[in-house]
């Protein structure tokens, strides 16, 4: 079934690789979001171009790709995906997320980590009084269990180039089934994609903390943008 995808975010690196990569399929509408809604629609604009370039041939026509302000966005989709810095949770969440329909599913691919002298390191073990990037979406939402944690071991660089086939293994976290449904359809509709589930939204910490480590792994052994991989 079609969906109405909102990309909070999405005139980002995340945001157009997204973007891209959903509109492969020819099913969904994505929905660019920024704070700028010329902005976003202009990124809306360059990201169509693209993709009809790409994948478009006999089916350019639906291709749908559209931007607006992050409020209209949010109240329009049936999934939204926040791809917003951690430190910006409580700036952009309080001002749609009371907005969106009881049915939309809230993705946070979101991360709570910095880089110290040591490394890439997760604030919420280096600072108590920190919450995790899950908990802290969940508290702007009228619905929580509505919200999945996902997408935070996959590379950027890679995600943004759709000329490169992904092989990565997606950790998912939620609390209601169907909205874990809806994410791993669209994980899967990613291809090279699979979605590993690990449990509700009480381990979505699990999944968040797995982006520094694999931060720390790529730097120290002088790997190219890896991913994560069950076998």
């Amino acid at each position: 079934m079609p969906l109405k995808i909102g990309i909070v975010g999405g005139t980002g690196g995340m945001g157009k690789g997204f973007a891209l990569r959903w509109a492969a399929s020819n099913n969904n509408h994505i929905m660019i979001g920024s704070r700028d809604a010329t902005r976003a629609a202009e990124a809306a604009q360059l990201y169509k171009k693209e993709a009809e370039e790409l994948f478009g041939g006999d089916n350019s026509n639906n291709l749908r790709i559209t931007g607006g302000d992050n409020l209209t966005v949010a109240k329009e989709s049936d999934v939204l995906v926040l791809s917003i810095p951690y430190q910006n949770i409580d700036a952009v969440c309080p001002a749609i997320l009371p907005h969106i329909s009881d049915d939309c599913t809230v993705i946070s691919p979101i991360v709570p980590m910095t880089k110290t002298d040591a490394g890439f390191e997760f604030i919420p073990f280096m600072d108590k009084d920190k919450k995790t990037s899950h908990e802290m979406v969940a508290a702007h939402m009228n619905s929580p269990d509505k919200l999945v944690s996902a997408f935070h071991v996959i590379s950027e660089k890679k995600l943004v180039n759709p000329n490169i086939q992904l092989d990565y293994d997606i950790f998912v976290c939620g609390d209601d089934d169907g909205a874990v449904r809806t994410v791993t359809g669209l994980i899967t509709e990613i291809k090279g994609l699979r979605p590993i589930l690990l449990g509700s939204g009480r381990l979505a910490y699990m999944a968040e903390i797995a982006t520094p480590l694999l931060l720390n792994a790529m730097i120290k052994n002088k790997m190219r943008n890896p991913g994560i991989k069950l076998v």
